[in-house]
C-alpha cells in the first residue's frame, strides 16, 4: 500500500485527458469523410471498435500510474 502521495496519478490524469481528446478529434476528424456515405447500421461497429479500442493500452497505462512499472 503507498503511503506517499506520487506526482505519477495527477499526471497520468492529466495525460489520459489529453490523449483521450486527441484520439476523439482526430476520430471525428478523419473517419466520416471515409464512411460517411454508408449506412447507419454499418457505420455503428466502425464507431463502437473505436470507442473501445483506446481501452487496451489503459491496463499497463494505470499500472503505471499506481507502481511506476509497465507491467
Amino acid at each position: 500500500m503507498r503511503e506517499t502521495p506520487t506526482w505519477r496519478i495527477p499526471a497520468g490524469v492529466l495525460l489520459l485527458v489529453f490523449a483521450l481528446g486527441l484520439y476523439g478529434i482526430a476520430v471525428a476528424s478523419f473517419v466520416p469523410p471515409l464512411i460517411g456515405e454508408w449506412n447507419a447500421l454499418a457505420q455503428t461497429p466502425v464507431y463502437v471498435v473505436l470507442g473501445v479500442i483506446w481501452l487496451l493500452p489503459l491496463r499497463r497505462f494505470l499500472i503505471w500510474m499506481e507502481t511506476g512499472r509497465w507491467g
